[in-house]
């Protein structure tokens, strides 16, 4: 009869992870930059660069707690965004061009996020997602 064990369960709150990445504070000072939105159907990644292509900051739906399934889903890329959003209102940036590559859900839904937690105003949108222009290389005839 020894004594009972009690194991106690953490993790699992997303917020806390939202906050360690929050506490670094940038060293950057940007007043324009480029962020880049990377959505698959898999997962949502968002970047902040300075006009030369220098990274600033940069997270993903994976980073911040989500997992499986839930990383491509449009809520997990508006939750990206407005991440990157605050690390920018910190840095100082006022003006933006986007970036936008992939056919994923979280799309737009990061770019909106990052629009309300950082304020900055958007200068352009382009996007880049390759295109296939002649399709995959057909089989070769069979030979019977």
């Amino acid at each position: 009869m020894g004594k009972k064990r009690i194991i106690k369960k953490t993790g699992g709150d997303k917020n806390a992870l939202k906050s360690r990445s929050l506490a670094r504070a940038p060293k950057k000072k940007l007043v324009k930059g480029v962020l880049y939105v990377q959505s698959t159907y898999n997962n949502t990644r968002v970047s902040l660069t300075d006009e030369k292509g220098n990274l600033a900051c940069s997270t993903s739906s994976g980073a911040i707690g989500f997992k499986g399934a839930k990383k491509g889903t449009p809520f997990a890329a508006a939750k990206v965004g407005e991440l990157i959003g605050e690390k920018a209102k910190m840095m100082g940036v006022k003006d933006v061009n986007v970036i936008v590559k992939g056919v994923g859900a979280g799309r737009e839904s990061g770019i909106r996020g990052f629009l309300s937690m950082s304020g900055a105003d958007i200068k352009r949108i382009k996007d880049v997602t390759p295109v296939p222009h002649n399709g995959p290389r057909a089989k070769k005839p069979r030979r019977v």
